[in-house]
């Protein structure tokens, strides 16, 4: 999920050129590692009176970089920690608040707790579709994302679908959250054997993210590939399925290395085509 400013406060919406603002340029570089590190090193420098903004938001951009590494417990650890203190000093319905919360999740379902995920999402999504700000589609986006693949893990396919369908009516952007709500909208299909119509999502899905700037296609690297692989596998198209799932692979691992939800997934079904246990 994008990153957004704070507005209204001061300080906290002017980062270019600081280290926090170097730490954002490197996470949306996909230069993780740097990102994290930037990010803790600015945190921690900085004098934090009760209602400082600076050092939350850098350690928000740390949870987020090690959850891009695949180090899912480190950026959930680093989020529980910061719930409490960005509804302190953001409020509990500020855009920063809600994003957070979003971004938690999405390491729930990382670490597969899809349930806490689900409930987590939707009480965002609630909050966001009602309220106002131009934040407020984005992070109502983010959270159904999270809503369909918790639902598409738990095997709750036929919601995932319907869920994905409503969520791409209402977001007309031709930007990420509508590449990730198709590739959901897609598992869930796969889910329920319609592999055809999966097919056609899933290269709906190829040609938004053709056409996507780099810094946007960078976070979803494999994501494209992992469903299509899957999907010609269900359609019994073996051959085809392992280029898909090894260029899958290859680019997680290039991405995020091996610890990655996405790269596990996509090492599992490399194995299950190969018919390694």
């Amino acid at each position: 999920m994008r990153l957004f400013r704070r507005r209204g406060r001061g300080e906290a919406g002017q980062v270019v050129g600081t280290p926090l603002g170097r730490a954002m340029a490197l996470y949306r570089a996909g230069r993780y590692a740097e990102a994290e590190a930037e990010a803790r090193s600015a945190a921690a420098a900085r004098y934090r009176p009760r209602d400082d903004t600076y050092a939350p938001l850098a350690l928000g951009i740390a949870a987020l970089a090690a959850g891009a590494q695949g180090r899912h417990a480190d950026a959930l650890s680093t989020y529980d920690a910061l719930l409490p203190v960005f509804g302190r000093v953001f409020g509990d319905g500020h855009p920063q608040t809600l994003k957070l919360r979003s971004d938690r999740a999405q390491v729930l379902n990382s670490a597969a707790r899809y349930a806490e995920c689900l409930a987590e999402c939707a009480a965002v999504a609630r909050i966001a579709a009602h309220a106002a700000g131009p934040d407020m589609p984005f992070i109502t986006a983010a959270a159904r994302n999270g809503q369909i693949f918790a639902l598409n893990a738990l095997g709750r396919h036929p919601e995932a679908e319907a869920l994905a369908r409503e969520a791409l009516a209402t977001h007309c952007e031709p930007d990420r959250f509508a590449l990730v709500l198709r590739l959901g909208l897609a598992r869930g299909l796969n889910g329920q054997g319609r592999h055809e119509e999966a097919l056609a999502e899933a290269e709906r899905a190829g040609e938004l993210c053709r056409r996507l700037p780099l810094e946007q296609r960078r976070p979803e690297a494999g994501a494209v590939e992992l469903v299509m692989a899957t999907t010609v596998l269900g359609l019994g198209r073996d051959a085809e399925a392992r280029p898909l799932a090894a260029a899958a692979q290859e680019a997680c691992l290039a991405a995020f290395g091996p610890q990655h939800r996405r790269t596990l997934e996509a090492t599992a079904l490399l194995d299950r085509i190969d018919g390694r246990p």
